[in-house]
């Protein structure tokens, strides 16, 4: 298993629409982030940062993210939140989310 988090920032303005669109995720878009092995997914906020982690089970995560890419529920579902969202100065070049270094892991 894969454990991965990333953080982005929200625009303060776009912050009450960010979360009534994730207060109803449509299924073809929860069904794509499933078949894309993917699980334990959430995302919280804090000030104007969104943290998300998720564990991956698959044996091939570019893979399965280009899929999830290409899938069209899930390229509509951006275009809803994309507008709300803005890289952090942290994110690497062409990086939407940037993903977090773990220091520390508990099991």
């Amino acid at each position: 298993m894969r454990r991965v988090a990333q953080v982005i920032a929200v625009h303060p303005e776009k912050l009450a629409a960010y979360r009534e669109l994730h207060r109803n995720v449509p299924e073809p878009v929860l069904d794509r982030i499933r078949r894309s092995h993917i699980s334990n997914y959430s995302i919280h906020l804090l000030g104007d940062r969104l943290f998300s982690y998720f564990e991956y089970h698959g044996d091939d995560f570019a893979a399965d993210l280009a899929l999830m890419a290409e899938d069209e529920a899930t390229r509509r579902w951006w275009e809803l939140t994309a507008p709300c969202q803005v890289p952090v100065p942290e994110a690497a070049p062409g990086e939407w989310w940037a993903t977090a270094e773990r220091v520390f892991l508990l099991e």
